[in-house]
């Protein structure tokens, strides 16, 4: 636990988070600690109150911890929307009692949102480790008919019972592990922005998220099984991912270019047989797709970089706006792609200057991200094992529309990835030819 202790001196919003088997029975103790006096409601669904939070209530009582009535969604069809933030708030305003979210990522999103609208702190009660948001700053809510992050604390503490955990259903703790996997590309999308000096690695965000990543993520069957050190070394690596981002007030340091496949995805209303896809289930094929990506740029010899080629085929800023424009032409977010293009839009001259860079110090950039990047085949084999999707069908993405995605994810956010080297570089459409044309991963 020492990654966690040393991480949570780094957090800004947790004040205490303990993990280990057993130990739900501490969660009165753990309340009393961080919110003396104080009441409490427990915030959960149908099923998680059942699997945990019925048994945090009863210990609440018998501990003496006054408590408004639970508030249970009872929605089968609970998603992290806002018309749900709505409900809670609405409950919250009545009484100055702190929430106690008893869920996963969608009971602690609406959670975390209610509770910042109503001007309080909230504890959270893992029941599967399923997602880096526990302990993240942020909320993942679905408004105005599109998935935004929402600025808003993380819980003031944490618990997660691994005895739990290894008995949540395996596409949830499947998720999670496709979730943390991302921390590598997403590393690797660090790495570039670095190394061309657009957004230079936070050392101390990088050292909570990378490591001990690749340990993490070492024991896909273990985790599948529910065996106590996997599910223990996957709960701190997603706990640790949250608190990275509390550091830097950032997602940087966990969400690259594979999470923008899984905005867009969220963005245009995609679901599979009429049923929302898991954002950890979204970003495993979309951790594939960038891997794949990094695998064709490791074979790129950028130290002969045609930088006047580059260049010429750079828009200017007005090319730019109409290229971004049309590309959301028709959809729910026409804007998007001209205002978040805009903001990381380089002139000429100083993408001549980045793609020098790229040019005479290739084999460090080469070297460093070999280290960090997990070969497609060996990504794809343990995600498989862990249950997690490998090919978009898995999740209703066609082959047609995973090659339109490299093209449109670079649009939707100014965080600087392998898709906007990619396009600055000119390699872009060759790259997709290679994956998607004959004996591609995903030939058309």
């Amino acid at each position: 636990m020492s990654k966690v202790t040393t991480a949570l001196k780094s957090a800004s919003e947790t004040k205490a988070l303990i993990i280990g088997q057993d130990i739900l029975k501490e969660a009165s103790q753990l309340f009393n600690q961080q919110f003396a006096g104080k009441k409490a409601i427990i915030v959960a669904d149908i099923i998680t109150f059942g699997i945990a939070g019925k048994a945090v209530a009863l210990q609440f009582e018998v501990n003496q911890i006054k408590q408004e009535d639970a508030f249970i969604y009872t929605d089968p069809e609970l998603y992290a929307e806002y018309k749900y933030v709505d409900e809670l708030v609405a409950v919250l305003k009545q009484h100055e009692a702190i929430p106690v979210a008893v869920g996963s990522g969608t009971i602690n999103d609406l959670t975390k949102l209610a509770a910042h609208l109503t001007n309080r702190p909230y504890m959270c009660i893992a029941t599967a480790a399923s997602m880096d948001g526990y302990t993240a700053f942020g909320a993942s809510i679905t408004a105005d008919g599109a998935k935004q992050t929402f600025n808003c604390p993380a819980p003031q503490a944490c618990l997660a019972d691994i005895d739990i955990l290894s008995n949540a259903p395996t596409e949830m703790t499947a998720s999670g592990y496709a979730d943390l996997f991302a921390k590598i590309t997403a590393g690797a999308d660090w790495i570039l922005a670095d190394a061309l000096k657009v957004e230079a690695i936070d050392e101390t965000a990088w050292s909570i998220v990378q490591d001990g990543l690749h340990e993490a993520l070492s024991d896909p069957k273990g985790t599948k099984n529910g065996e106590t050190e996997a599910v223990t070394q996957l709960t701190e690596g997603l706990m640790l991912g949250g608190f990275a981002m509390q550091w830097s007030k950032s997602s940087r340091p966990a969400s690259g270019a594979e999470h923008q496949f899984s905005h867009l995805w969220n963005m245009q209303h995609h679901l599979n047989n009429g049923e929302h896809i898991s954002h950890g289930f979204q970003v495993s094929i979309g951790t594939l797709a960038i891997t794949a990506l990094y695998d064709l740029v490791l074979k790129t010899d950028f130290g002969n970089l045609d930088i006047k080629a580059a260049l010429a085929q750079w828009p200017t800023k007005d090319e730019l706006k109409e290229q971004s424009l049309a590309i959301f032409k028709a959809t729910d977010f026409p804007e998007i792609g001209w205002q978040e293009t805009s903001a990381k839009y380089t002139d000429h001259q100083a993408l001549e200057i980045q793609l020098e860079t790229l040019k005479s110090n290739w084999s460090t950039i080469k070297e460093r991200l070999t280290k960090q990047i997990v070969p497609f085949e060996e990504a794809k084999a343990r995600l498989a094992t862990v249950g997690a999707p490998t090919e978009p069908e898995h999740i209703g993405i066609t082959r047609k529309e995973l090659k339109e995605t490299f093209v449109r994810a670079q649009y939707i956010r100014r965080r600087f990835t392998i898709l906007d080297l990619a396009v600055r570089t000119g390699y872009l459409d060759q790259w997709l030819d290679q994956l998607f044309g004959k004996d591609g991963i995903w030939e058309i």
